[in-house]
């Protein structure tokens, strides 16, 4: 798990934008960007090369998570 100041300061590289961290994929989510970036031993692989890139669903589906906060 990341520690919840590190979460709070890191941003996606391409966007510059918030980044979601998903625990269950331990990966860190760019919406705007579609990419979830890998954690890979506590440490996040901020490096677009090793992102996955996020179907439109699962972007949308995060959108629309978000917006009902």
């Amino acid at each position: 798990m990341l520690n919840k100041k590190l979460l709070d300061i890191l941003v996606c590289p391409v966007t510059k934008g918030p980044l979601i961290y998903d625990r269950e994929a331990n990966e860190l989510i760019s919406v705007a960007a579609r990419l979830a970036y890998p954690i890979v031993d506590d440490i996040p692989a901020l490096i677009e090369a090793d992102a996955r890139t996020l179907s439109e669903e699962e972007a949308e589906g995060l959108r629309r998570a978000q917006t009902q906060r």
